[in-house]
């Protein structure tokens, strides 16, 4: 046993020297693994971080274990027959529908209606294009998408009585009132005043989009201003998150209710949910991996197939030396075992510089773009998996061939 983990050692120290006398051709030679390595794991980790963002992204627009009603969706694959029948047969959203799904839906801890429009906004002389207008009810503070740090949301009381109020945020602020507290001052939409009651917490982007160039007032004040013949969009949230899958099948059945709608007809409205859209993202970014994935594994191939080629250089070089091992003893399986751990060492070192290469630019993307990279220990399985197998493939073929070569001829020839 302690003379064959003696020959063991030898037979690595060998490899590895032979690694380390030809530096330059090695180094040129992992080329391939090394960026087939570093291509796999960094798509991996763009795949994983855009799956990450988007559905970072969703659940800020929607909140966590939260639905929302609409008159129609185009979520999922509909087709332009089915959604033109959406459009004539799903009736407007209507405050009867928010009032009926709130008298009904038990699980529901928060329901709010709204509506929005973009529009040019104007202050101190001032104006900023592209303002999201948000016609909510009071209650939509409690959802938890948003916070007030500065003075408050508008009450029931000025809901009722549509006054011009709003809750502004941070990036009208900035343009309008970056020296003073904005808190009693007037903007303007439509020409309308409207006195401001409220700043919002920075909120950043949202798929490239500002946040924060946003305004809330009441729904009331918003049909007011921009007509009320529109249908709204009511918003929900579970009370508990493990009732949530209950709180949608009573959204679904309260609406079908109160849309009076038979058991084998359709919804006549759509129903997102912020799970749905997550499932939906996972789906596209699986289908994205198997097509992509495969693409940047043929670079650990070809990486191969270079190794394949030094190694039979190799074989070539060091004739000689075969004929000199197995002239002392050597056996056949010692020379294939010394060319498989040869090649098996290069891919293996391939594959460690070619994740580190890709950590390295994960992360200074990640710094650089403020956009997440998951760098996963799936793909790094894969590829470095991927890297040592096509390593050690490589060289049977080399090894085997080796192995065979007669001593006499083998020194003879390598003279």
């Amino acid at each position: 046993m302690k003379v064959r983990a003696s020959i063991a050692r030898e037979i690595l120290r060998l490899a590895m020297g032979s690694i380390w006398v030809n530096k330059l051709r090695t180094f040129l030679t992992l080329l391939g693994i090394i960026m087939g390595v570093a291509s796999v794991v960094i798509v991996g980790a763009g795949i994983r971080g855009a799956q990450t963002y988007v559905q970072e992204q969703v659940a800020k627009a929607l909140g966590s274990n939260s639905f929302m009603l609409t008159r129609f969706s185009r979520f999922g694959a509909v087709s332009d027959s089915d959604f033109q029948e959406m459009v004539r047969r799903n009736p407007d959203l209507k405050l009867e529908d928010l009032r009926f799904l709130r008298q009904y839906c038990s699980f529901c801890s928060e329901i709010t209606a709204e509506l929005s429009t973009n529009q040019t906004s104007y202050g101190e002389g001032k104006e900023l294009q592209g303002t999201n207008i948000q016609g909510t009810t009071p209650n939509a503070i409690f959802l938890g998408d948003f916070e007030v740090v500065e003075g408050r949301f508008f009450s029931e009381l000025e809901s009722q009585r549509s006054r011009a109020v709003a809750v502004i945020g941070q990036d009208l602020r900035d343009e309008f009132f970056p020296s003073v507290d904005p808190v009693g001052r007037t903007i303007k939409i439509r020409n309308q005043p409207l006195r401001v009651i409220g700043l919002l917490e920075r909120m950043g982007s949202n798929f490239g989009q500002s946040q924060d160039n946003l305004i809330y007032i009441p729904l009331s004040t918003y049909r007011k201003m921009f007509g009320s013949r529109r249908s709204i969009r009511i918003r929900g949230r579970a009370a508990d998150p493990e009732h949530f899958d209950e709180m949608m099948d009573q959204a679904r059945v309260a609406m079908r209710i109160q849309h009076q709608l038979k058991p084998n007809e359709e919804d006549d409205f759509g129903l997102i949910s912020t799970d749905q859209i997550n499932d939906m993202v996972d789906r596209f970014a699986a289908i994205v991996a198997s097509v992509v994935l495969p693409i940047t594994l043929i670079s650990l191939v070809v990486g191969g197939i270079v190794i394949m080629n030094i190694m039979l250089v190799s074989v070539t070089e060091r004739t000689f030396e075969i004929g000199i091992r197995k002239a002392l003893g050597a056996k056949r399986r010692d020379i294939l075992y010394q060319f498989l751990i040869e090649s098996s060492l290069m891919a293996g070192c391939g594959g460690t510089i070619g994740l580190l290469l890709a950590t390295a630019v994960a992360i200074l993307v990640e710094r650089s773009m403020e956009f997440p990279m998951e760098v996963s220990a799936g793909y790094v399985v894969l590829a470095v998996g991927v890297s040592s197998t096509v390593g050690l493939i490589s060289g049977i073929y080399p090894a085997f061939k080796a192995s065979k070569l007669d001593p006499i001829l083998a020194m003879s020839e390598g003279r």
